[in-house]
Formats: C-alpha cells, sequence, structure tokens
C-alpha cells in the first residue's frame, strides 16, 4: 500500500504534487486551532481542504468566484452568531481560518500562492494566542519549516525539482536567521504592555471560582493541567504544610458559598492583624493565566510579593489581591512564615457575620448541633472541644473520601452527615463549616492549592488543578483564626504523599505505565522539566532579565535605550562582519576565471550565447560566426569585433602562455582596463537582432504563475 502511495505521488504532476504538498502543511497549522475554533470552522476548513486535494488529484478545474463568494458570506455570518463581533482574538482567528482554507481554492497564480504563504505565517503566529508551551512551540517551528519549503519550492518555476531539495534550502535559511533570532530575542526592548501576547479577557480558564457550590471542585480534580511552579530557595516545607491560600468564603446562601462582601478593614474592626515568627520560607512562584486578580501565596505572606507591572494589596482574610486579572503567565518572589497568627484575638461585632446561617435550610444539621450544646459538657465550651468533637466525628463515623459522591439536594450538610457520608473536600469542608457555626463557632471557608509533587529532574514543585482543595477556618479565642482541614481527619493521605489526586490519562500514558510505571514517571518528569525550563528561560525573559544582561556586560544603570543601542551596535558589527567576509570570498575567486565570466556576459547581452564553459578561443569563435566577422557593422564595427577577438585570445594567452612571454599569472590589470574600454565601445555598435528560439520555453505550471 505504501509503495502504490509512493509511486502515485511521483507519477503526479508537479501542480497537484505542490498543491497536495500545501494543503498538508496548511492542514498541520491549523490542526492546534481546532480546540479553540468552532466546530462549524473546523468542520469547514476540513471539508475545504480535502475538497481541493481531490480536485488537485483528478486534475478538476477549481470553483468559479460565486461559490467563493457564498462561502465567505456564509462564514462571517457564522462568525458573527458565534462570537457576536467580527474583532477580537476569537473572532480574528476564526476568520484567519476560514480565508486560509478558501483562498486554497483560487490558487490560479503565483500570486494567489503567496497570499496563501503568508496567510499561513499569521495562522501559525496566532496559535500563541492560546498556549506558548514548548509543544506548540515545537508544532509551529514544523509548520514554519513546511511554509518556507512551500514557499522555496514556488521559485523553482522550471522542471519538476524534488521537494526534499526545497526543504535542504529552507533549512539551510532558518539556520542562517538563527543567529539574528537570538540577537533579537536578547536584546531587542520588551516595552509593556506592547511586549507579549494578548490575551482575551472574555476567555474561559480553568481554575478556582471566587464562589462555590458542591461539586465545583470536584470538577477541578480531574484537570491534570499545571496550576503554578515553585522553586524554594532552600529545603521546602513538608508536602502536607502546603498550603497556598486562595479566595475565602464566608456569605452562604443556603447554596452556594461566596467572598466576605466588606473583605477590608472592615466596618466592624477586622482587620488582618497577621504577626509572623520562625523561619521564613523563600520562594518564587510561576502562575498560570487565571484570569483572576488572585495571586497564591503559602500561608502566611506578611510582605507583599514582588511582581513586576503589577499592585498587589493583602485583604483581611490574608488573600493577596493585584490591580488587574492575570492573563498571561506571571513569576513573583514571596516570602512566607509557618507559625503566623492573625485576626482578633477577642470577641468582636464582626465576628457574628461568620455564624450566619440562612434559615431554612439544613435543618437536621441544626437540631444535632443543639443536641450537642444541650450536653452539660459543651453548654459554654469554646472553640477547641467542639472543634476536636467534630473531626472525631469525622474520622469515627464512617465517613468516606470520594470525588463522586453523587448528586447533592438543598440540604448539602444533612445528606452528608447523616444520609451519604461520602464526599470530596468542599463536601466535607462546608459541611463542617456549617455545623460549626450552627454551635455558635465563627468558621469559614478558605480554596486554594494544597500539596503539589518535586519534579526529580529540576527540584521545581508543581501544583496542578488537581490539586485545587478546600480547608476551614475556625476562630479561637486568644489565637484569632486557626485553620482546620476536615478533610484530613477523613483521609489523611489526601494532604501527605500517599493519596494524592491523580487525574485520568491518556492512552499511551496508562500503556506505558502498565509496562514500566518507573519509566513513565520518568518519562513525565523529564518532559515536564523541559517544559519549565522554556517557560522560566523563554517565556519568563523579561526586561529585567535583559537589564541584569547589561549590568553583566559593564553597565551600571542599564535602561531599554542601552538596550537599543547595544542592539544597534550588534547590527552594524554584523554588516561590517557580513562586508569583510562577502570581499575576502572575492578575493579567493581566481580573477582570471572572473575576466573570463565578465566577457562572456558582455556577448550574452549582445546576443551572443555560450556555454559556461567556453575558453576564451570559443567565444572568439563565436563572436566571428555571430557577427561575420563583423561585415555589418562597417569599419569601425569590424575593429571593434577584431579588438575583443584579439582580447580573447591575450586572456588565453595570459593563462597558458604567460611563462614563455614573460607575464606574471595574475597580471590581469591590463585585461580588466582593455574590457572596460570594450564595453563602453560595444555598448554603441549595431549588433544584430538575436535568433529566434527553436524551442519554446517550457511552460509554467498556473499555480506558480
Amino acid at each position: 500500500m505504501l509503495s502504490k502511495t509512493t509511486a502515485l505521488l511521483k507519477n503526479l504532476p508537479r501542480d497537484s504534487r505542490d498543491t497536495l504538498f500545501l494543503l498538508l502543511v496548511i492542514a498541520w497549522v491549523l490542526l492546534p486551532q481546532t480546540a479553540h475554533l468552532p466546530l462549524w470552522c473546523s468542520a469547514l476548513a476540513a471539508a475545504v481542504l480535502l475538497w481541493r486535494g481531490w480536485l488537485a488529484l483528478n486534475l478538476r478545474p477549481l470553483p468559479g468566484r460565486v461559490w467563493l463568494i457564498v462561502l465567505l458570506a456564509t462564514t462571517m455570518v457564522a462568525t458573527w452568531l458565534t462570537h457576536q463581533t467580527l474583532l477580537g482574538r476569537d473572532a480574528g482567528v476564526t476568520l484567519l481560518a476560514v480565508l486560509l482554507s478558501l483562498k486554497t481554492l483560487e490558487l490560479r497564480a503565483r500570486r494567489d500562492a503567496f497570499v496563501v504563504f503568508f496567510l499561513g505565517f499569521f495562522c501559525m503566529l496566532s496559535n500563541f494566542f492560546y498556549s506558548q508551551s514548548l509543544l506548540t512551540a515545537v508544532s509551529m517551528l514544523i509548520g514554519l519549516l513546511g511554509l518556507l519549503t512551500v514557499l522555496v519550492n514556488a521559485h523553482m518555476p522550471v522542471g519538476k525539482p524534488p521537494l526534499r531539495l526545497a526543504a535542504k534550502t529552507a533549512g539551510l535559511m532558518a539556520l542562517a536567521g538563527l543567529p539574528i533570532m537570538l540577537v533579537l530575542f536578547m536584546l531587542f526592548p520588551r516595552l509593556a504592555p506592547l511586549w507579549g501576547v494578548p490575551g482575551d479577557a472574555l476567555a474561559g480558564r480553568s481554575g478556582l471560582s471566587a464562589s462555590i457550590q458542591v461539586g465545583n471542585i470536584a470538577s477541578l480534580a480531574l484537570d491534570d493541567s499545571v496550576a503554578m511552579r515553585i522553586r524554594f530557595e532552600g529545603l521546602p516545607p513538608p508536602q502536607q504544610a502546603l498550603y497556598f491560600r486562595g479566595p475565602v468564603l464566608s456569605d452562604f446562601d443556603g447554596r452556594e458559598w461566596r467572598p466576605q462582601r466588606f473583605n477590608f478593614p472592615s466596618r466592624y474592626g477586622l482587620a488582618a492583624n497577621l504577626s509572623v515568627s520562625g523561619t521564613p520560607v523563600d520562594y518564587e512562584v510561576t502562575l498560570e493565566p487565571t484570569n483572576r486578580p488572585w495571586l497564591f501565596v503559602l500561608e502566611a505572606a506578611a510582605q507583599s510579593p514582588q511582581l513586576a507591572g503589577y499592585q498587589s494589596q493583602m485583604q483581611a482574610d490574608l488573600q493577596w489581591l493585584v490591580n488587574r486579572p492575570i492573563a498571561d503567565q506571571v513569576r513573583y518572589k514571596a516570602r512566607s512564615y509557618a507559625s503566623f497568627q492573625h485576626g482578633p484575638l477577642q470577641p468582636v461585632v464582626g465576628l457574628r457575620e461568620f455564624v450566619e446561617l440562612p434559615p431554612g435550610f439544613n435543618p437536621r444539621t441544626l437540631a444535632l448541633a443543639s443536641q450537642i450544646r444541650s450536653d452539660p459538657r459543651y453548654a459554654s465550651a469554646d472553640s477547641a472541644p467542639l472543634v476536636q468533637l467534630v473531626l472525631d466525628k469525622l474520622r469515627t463515623g464512617g465517613y468516606v473520601y470520594t470525588l463522586e459522591p453523587g448528586v447533592y439536594g438543598q440540604n448539602s450538610a444533612d445528606e452528608f452527615w447523616f444520609d451519604r457520608k461520602l464526599g470530596f473536600c468542599e463536601h466535607i469542608a462546608a459541611s463542617f463549616v456549617i455545623l460549626m457555626r450552627a454551635l455558635d463557632v465563627p468558621a469559614r471557608i478558605v480554596t486554594g492549592y494544597q500539596g503539589g509533587e518535586q519534579n526529580s529532574v529540576d527540584g521545581f514543585w508543581t501544583v496542578r488543578q488537581s490539586d485545587a482543595h478546600a480547608w476551614a477556618e475556625v476562630w479561637y479565642e486568644g489565637r484569632g483564626w486557626v485553620r482546620i482541614d476536615p478533610t484530613s481527619a477523613v483521609a489523611p493521605g489526601r494532604t501527605g504523599a500517599f493519596q494524592r489526586l491523580v487525574a485520568p490519562q491518556g492512552v499511551l500514558a496508562q500503556t506505558l505505565g502498565n509496562i514500566s510505571p518507573g519509566l513513565a514517571i520518568q518519562l513525565r518528569a523529564s518532559w515536564e522539566a523541559l517544559n519549565n525550563a522554556w517557560s522560566q528561560r523563554v517565556l519568563n525573559y523579561t526586561q529585567g532579565k535583559q537589564l541584569s544582561l547589561l549590568k553583566d556586560l559593564g553597565f551600571t544603570s542599564p535602561s531599554w535605550e542601552d538596550l537599543a543601542y547595544v542592539l544597534l551596535g550588534l547590527v552594524v558589527l554584523l554588516s561590517l562582519l557580513g562586508a569583510g567576509w562577502t570581499l575576502w570570498e572575492h578575493t579567493q575567486h581566481d580573477p582570471w576565471l572572473r575576466l573570463l565570466e565578465r566577457a562572456r556576459m558582455q556577448l550574452a547581452r549582445a546576443g551572443i550565447q555560450a556555454p559556461p564553459s567556453s575558453s576564451p578561443r570559443q567565444l572568439a569563435e563565436r563572436l566571428a560566426e555571430r557577427l561575420g566577422a563583423g561585415a555589418h557593422a562597417g569599419p569601425h564595427g569590424q575593429a571593434q569585433t577584431r579588438a575583443l577577438s584579439d582580447w580573447l585570445m591575450q586572456l588565453e594567452m595570459q593563462r597558458y602562455a604567460s611563462a614563455s612571454l614573460g607575464h606574471k599569472p595574475q597580471d590581469n590589470q591590463p585585461l580588466r582596463t582593455g574590457l572596460r574600454q570594450l564595453k563602453r565601445q560595444f555598448r554603441h555598435l549595431p549588433w544584430p537582432a538575436p535568433r529566434a528560439v527553436s524551442a519554446a520555453q517550457p511552460h509554467d505550471n498556473p499555480h506558480h504563475d
């Protein structure tokens, strides 16, 4: 089957072969976009490319312009109905994919092919609007080489040159441009907000939400994508102590938990009152885009994280917010303390907000709280014994940690405590907080990420969306807010190293894991380390790193103007080196051969054609044959013809009889002077018209005309 396909491709006309290769490259460029394009757009692009390939294979004519106009108008309307606009990132990429696929239906001339090439380059770049990962970069590099191959092939109009020859030329072109690319990458000034890939503020992203209903975080547990990477300076804390704080949820309407309405030093005086002690933990976070203004920090950070281009502020609930949503990957340094205390230490009026429960919900949980309070041992107990009682109930009451507890109804806490006894961290934390509030103990939910895994290759800690977690904070008199993780009472391994959540894997990963689990783990760690290196060294190569590079070069206080000067200086230096190389290479060529080539070109302009391998004597014979000894040109023309013939014979003698005549082999100055004089004189001679060419020139295929 493969041999038949190869034979079929070899026997195809060049126009069909080139068209099929171009369609293959376009399909490769468009393939990563299918995850972001509307379904109708992906289907249309695939259908058009297949149709165009069928036309090329069967040598059928292209459709008329009426069809193209109808298709274009239809897709414009469909784009408007899908995105409600023709502007913006998503609508623009949709139109770009449509135009690229439809343009293949009017490849009638070389200029049409050039339009397709450059649309392909634009479409290739648009892939980076959605992902700048290493896999995307490698995929688009292959697409770039494919487009360059097609472009080089289009500039070979004669015959049927093999595609591997065009691919070789394209690869050499890419290698030649690599040093320039590296210089521009290192030194071209990055001026925010002009530098970077624009995000779409309306696009949704996976991650924690600003509110939760039972089931939200469980869906994130099935997402294996990276949420952030952390590099600790020194020894990291234990895995069970890695709590990265996010939104704090205090308001409950019976179905949904939301942040406190007055999440700042409020009218009741509930300021953060954060005090830290002990040895700090310094670390650097590379946070993936969230489209939320949240910074996730290890509990608890007393100082503002160092994040260039953003202004950060700590809220009363210890959550760190920035002044705008994070739409691109960012990196920031932070310092946290494992030993900390925050919130009011004595009862205040504002704490009553954290014991409020909506009426009409979870009556059995409220009855359980009344029953506990009716026990003399707990009638006037403070927070500590009540928390311990509820945690003991979770440990010994037959409660099970699971990602598939089923759909909970309106009274979710009642179902958890008395019926299902199944749940995920959000079920457990929410039910725990509701029961604590029913016991008149201030409590709230904290969401974020817990744990992660250390990459054995590069040492970075990787926190995934599957590490999303919810825990509780309970107020203790004299201690303030204290973290309580009720999930640990149900499943202690969830916050340790032995029962981490693992998202479902693909077929290939499962197969490899079944064959060699150790190899699968090592391959995954190596790939993620490579991705992380790409992220740290390429995607996060910021203006600060550029200025640090200038400091290493000796600049005391570098600025972006200094970057421009260094870049300009390098451009001038490389230009001078290129000119010097060209001059040196010019001097390495045989001067005698250059004179012979100049004479042959001069005769070619007059219509006297000769092979490049012709000797001076053969050129003189062609001249005599072509001009008939100069009889048509008059006495002056005859003299000039004889002069050129004599010059050619002198050139031959200089090469082959120089020793016997006493000339130096490289003494070409008289010959160069003579040729310049002859060129001026021959320009005004009445040369006869060239003979008609007997054979027709090879027909250029319409695809590249």
